[in-house]
């Protein structure tokens, strides 16, 4: 986001910048934009919903740089909306943006959207790296500035708006921070990153050193995220700015270049404003006014929270938090990490935005399949009292609004918050959650979902979330999930973990046999061109419901234990396995040379098709008349069966539960 065209410009002109060697300091990092900048830069899957363990190997390799570099990193993400819904317009007008970009992308087209849980990814990789990091409760911009100067360090970005703060330490945009090519002292050898590093006065003192104080102005004259005014229009239409010599980029360049020249004849905000203000018509001369000096704000730090203490003690205290008067669970889940800002959106703004994917344009969103779980969320949330006496008033305020898609165009759709825990004795307010016994928050998860987590006893506890939110999905998938799906993701599942293992030494020989299997098919899924997308659209649908079950199980503050999906989810491999399984059921066979991966992918398909009937992947044409006259079998007893029955033919392996399900529909 930012300030339209301003950092191609600033790019543009070596003389903003001076030559840095980044070593031996800290360094605060625009969370969102190195997620981002990362993923987008560094060749890794769009179409396929991402290639998570890919992008784990790119973050870890990044802060290992930095590390080798003695930087030490603080990373600092946005929270949730601006609650003064200055961006709301530039939100919806960016969605669709989104939307456009991810049609184009399933047409084979160019684009650039981002992978449902890659934020969850890179957090959980800062965890797993001890890199502190926070995530505040709105824009981070003003915080990250802060903390900056407070520890005169540089910032790393590379979103516009950092030209415009006065930053002591500098501005390294990641466009060009060299994190790949560490370089060396001759005299010491200490390794250092080269980088460029922007400064706001020297910006200011090309453009006949004018005053600093005036770049927020000039950041919302030429259309920030936070405003875009017609009247100023009408300005740039009737003002004469100076041309110069500036031959860098066309026509929003040049409008850039006069309008620093132009307002580098003033002394200050003051004369500045009534200047602009001049060439307005008289009516509109005190709105615009008033909306131009709210929108300089965003640039003042007067506000901004003291991360320091964070960092050092573990407190962080938003005032607008406080105003709000967010339990205090809430507010340090939240800086943590521990609560996506999703959920934050939704308490306080009663609003969210789905994140838009690579699926079937022509179907429903893939965010349909999630809105019960959402819709539960939501209710837990916002149940600030469980009361009769205030039943009334809570069926008037337990509305969320929700932007999705529709085809290709913005969908804002009003859910109507139904409370489904009348029968719960527990206290469920909001303030009240983590304190309830993890039976009950287990009770609440399980039966919300209408899943039945024991029925998951035979897998590791880290696979129980995973694994209830796939049953769900096959569930309630449209369209509807075959066999092969669940296989691949599964298989998917297996190969994150043989990627967690093969360079361990005391692991069995054929872990490393799974891999060089697993790279094979790695180099075939890079030469599948055309997107199925009734494959795509199911796969973003599992997306969906993994999302949505991580929230979940956060707001419930983990009854299960989170999930490592790091190395857990390879969009690109799972589809190229989809492919092959629908020709071959030998593909699941990749495990055999390594008996803890091939136990490990028959307990998680044991446990799914113990919960889903087994009829459940089978065509209504197929069932015998016989099965039908019988009705539901209990699962274990179809399994049973299905064993006996595999037991007296010749030929079979009895190793392979599922030998009679390779043939489906």
């Amino acid at each position: 986001m930012g300030i339209q065209g301003f950092m191609t410009f600033v790019c543009s002109h070596r003389n903003f910048f001076h030559e840095l060697k980044l070593k031996n300091t800290k360094l605060i990092i625009d969370g969102n934009n190195l997620y981002h900048k990362l993923y987008f830069d560094s060749g890794l899957d769009l179409v396929h919903g991402g290639d998570y363990d890919r992008f784990t190997d790119v973050l870890n390799k990044f802060f290992e740089s930095l590390s080798v570099c003695n930087i030490q990193a603080y990373v600092v993400f946005d929270g949730g909306c601006d609650i003064s819904d200055k961006k709301l317009e530039t939100q919806k007008q960016r969605f669709i943006e989104k939307i456009t970009m991810a049609h184009s992308l399933s047409q084979g087209r160019s684009g650039s959207v981002l992978p449902l849980l890659s934020r969850e990814v890179c957090i959980q990789v800062l965890r797993s790296l001890h890199v502190p990091f926070v995530q505040c409760f709105s824009e981070a911009d003003r915080e990250i500035v802060a903390l900056a100067n407070l520890w005169n360090c540089p910032v790393l970005s590379f979103d516009s708006d950092f030209c415009i703060f006065d930053l002591k330490a500098g501005y390294c945009p990641l466009k060009s921070f060299q994190w790949k090519n560490i370089s060396s002292m001759k005299e010491t050898q200490e390794c250092y990153i080269p980088a460029q590093c922007f400064s706001a006065q020297r910006l200011c003192h090309v453009y006949n050193n004018m005053n600093m104080v005036l770049l927020p102005l000039f950041a919302v004259l030429t259309g920030n995220d936070y405003i875009s005014l017609p009247a100023l229009e009408t300005f740039f239409s009737k003002v004469h700015l100076p041309v110069g010599n500036n031959n860098h980029g066309g026509r929003r360049h040049t409008r850039i270049h006069g309008l620093l020249n132009w307002l580098s004849r003033f002394a200050d905000v003051e004369e500045a404003m009534e200047n602009v203000l001049n060439y307005l018509r008289l009516k509109d001369r005190d709105s615009v006014r008033q909306l131009l000096y709210s929108a300089m704000e965003e640039y003042s730090l007067y506000e901004s929270v003291n991360l320091e203490q964070y960092f050092l003690n573990g407190l962080y205290i938003s005032p607008t938090a406080v105003k709000l008067n967010l339990p205090e669970w809430v507010q340090f889940a939240l800086a943590r990490g521990e609560l996506s800002p999703l959920l934050s959106d939704a308490l306080v703004m009663r609003r969210v935005f789905l994140h838009a994917q690579v699926e079937d344009i022509k179907k429903p969103s893939a965010h349909l399949v999630t809105k019960s779980v959402r819709k539960l969320i939501y209710a837990l949330l916002l149940n600030a009292c469980h009361d009769s006496q205030h039943e009334a008033q809570r069926s008037k305020e337990l509305r969320v609004n929700e932007f999705d898609r529709l085809e290709a165009k913005l969908r804002r759709s009003t859910i109507a918050i139904d409370y489904p825990y009348d029968d719960i004795s527990e206290d469920l307010s909001l303030s009240n959650l983590p304190q309830l016994p993890l039976e009950s928050r287990l009770k609440l998860f399980s039966q919300g979902l209408d899943l039945k987590i024991n029925g998951l006893e035979l897998v590791p506890s880290s696979y129980k979330l995973i694994l209830a939110a796939v049953c769900y999905w096959i569930k309630h998938a449209d369209p509807k999930v075959k066999l092969h799906h669940v296989k691949a993701l599964i298989m998917g599942f297996v190969c994150g973990e043989a990627s967690n293992i093969h360079n361990k030494p005391e692991e069995h020989e054929g872990a490393k046999t799974v891999w060089e299997q697993i790279r094979t098919m790695r180099m075939e899924s890079a030469q599948h061109k055309r997107l199925i997308l009734e494959d795509a659209h199911i796969l973003c649908q599992w997306q969906c419901c993994l999302q949505i079950f991580i929230y979940f199980n956060q707001l419930l503050s983990l009854p299960l234990p989170e999930p490592d999906i790091t190395r857990l989810y390879s969009g690109s491999l799972v589809y190229h396995m989809i492919q092959k399984l629908k020709a071959s059921s030998t593909s699941q066979d990749i495990f055999k040379s390594c008996p803890s991966l091939e136990k490990l992918y028959q307990d998680c398909m044991y446990a799914i098709m113990a919960t889903v009937p087994l009829d459940h992947f089978q065509s209504k044409n197929k069932l015998s008349g016989k099965s039908k006259k019988k009705g539901k079998v209990g699962n274990k007893d179809l399994y049973l069966k299905g064993d006996n029955m595999l037991e007296s033919q010749p030929h079979c392996d009895l190793s392979n539960r599922f030998a009679q399900l390779s043939v489906e529909d």
